[in-house]
């Protein structure tokens, strides 16, 4: 029997378990300590209580491993993926961002493209929509697809995951953004000058990815800003939540990392470059 185990009890986290458990019933969802969850799927199913193990006092070693942790935070639990995996553990990462799992050392370890929306205050998880997570395609992907089929997880599999993580980067590039700096959720896209800021943002993300070569739709930005508009204006975003709970954000995962590529390609990028300053400053008192 395949053992599955989630480091993070956040909202990727947390939905991810609470998938595998009505299937895998011995999965584990381990965190800093243990506490138990009050899990609400959605969709009108009832509240369901999720069991968070201490990850430090694990020992149990498991084949198949999602990484749901910030990814500010990956770098200080690298020891405890090494305790808990063996050398054929698959290793997901079901993070924001860009990772360069290369420097990770570990085997077996693919970048997921996330796309599981919920909310997390104190020991309540809410999810709001889909389960789903792309990954690159190996024998090792299909085998955990074959796995998955019975759960409501939808795992698919990528050719070019690169396309597919700049797709998700410029999605998050722009709604993050925009929520975190004015601390609003997603209906500050109806203010014209927000939406177009939002638009320039995506337009300059755009073209960072194609100088990297990566394969995106003509229609990149209408189609992000399409999503957009069928997010309740209520829905706030990772970044959104973690500025007004005061917690770090994933920055340089993102914002950070775009910026980098666009400077390494010599582009010109001057919403980028504001808009990353300006979150950069507020990492840097939280730092101070």
């Amino acid at each position: 029997m395949t053992k599955f185990a989630i480091i993070g009890p956040g909202a990727v986290g947390s939905t991810i378990a609470f998938e595998l458990q009505q299937h895998f019933s011995d999965t584990l969802l381990l965190g800093r300590q243990n506490s138990t969850l009050s899990y609400y799927p959605g969709n009108h199913t009832p509240m369901h209580q999720l069991q968070v193990q201490s990850l430090a006092t694990t020992s149990t070693k498991v084949d198949v491993l999602f990484v749901a942790v910030k990814t500010y935070q990956l770098d200080t639990i690298i020891d405890d993926i090494k305790r808990i995996t063996h050398q054929d553990s698959i290793i997901v990462l079901a993070q924001n961002g860009r990772t360069n799992i290369e420097s990770l050392a570990l085997p077996n370890v693919y970048q997921a493209v996330v796309y599981i929306s919920g909310q997390k205050e104190q020991n309540t998880v809410t999810h709001f929509r889909d389960e789903r997570l792309h990954v690159q395609d190996s024998p090792e992907t299909r085998d955990l697809a074959q796995l998955l089929a019975p759960t409501n997880l939808d795992l698919k599999l990528e050719q070019h995951i690169a396309d597919t993580i700049w797709y998700k980067l410029l999605v998050n590039l722009g709604i993050n953004t925009v929520t975190a700096l004015t601390r609003s959720t997603a209906k500050v896209l109806k203010d014209d000058k927000v939406n177009h800021l939002c638009r320039q943002l995506i337009d300059e993300g755009a073209q960072i990815a194609l100088a990297e070569g990566v394969n995106l739709p003509k229609d990149i930005v209408t189609q992000i800003m399409t999503i957009y508009e069928g997010y309740p204006d209520e829905m706030g975003t990772s970044m959104y939540y973690d500025i007004s709970a005061g917690r770090p954000l994933e920055v340089e995962a993102i914002q950070g990392y775009i910026y980098r590529t666009g400077q390494k390609h010599n582009l010109a990028i001057p919403t980028i470059m504001t808009t990353y300053t300006l979150l950069h400053g507020y990492l840097h008192t939280k730092r101070s």
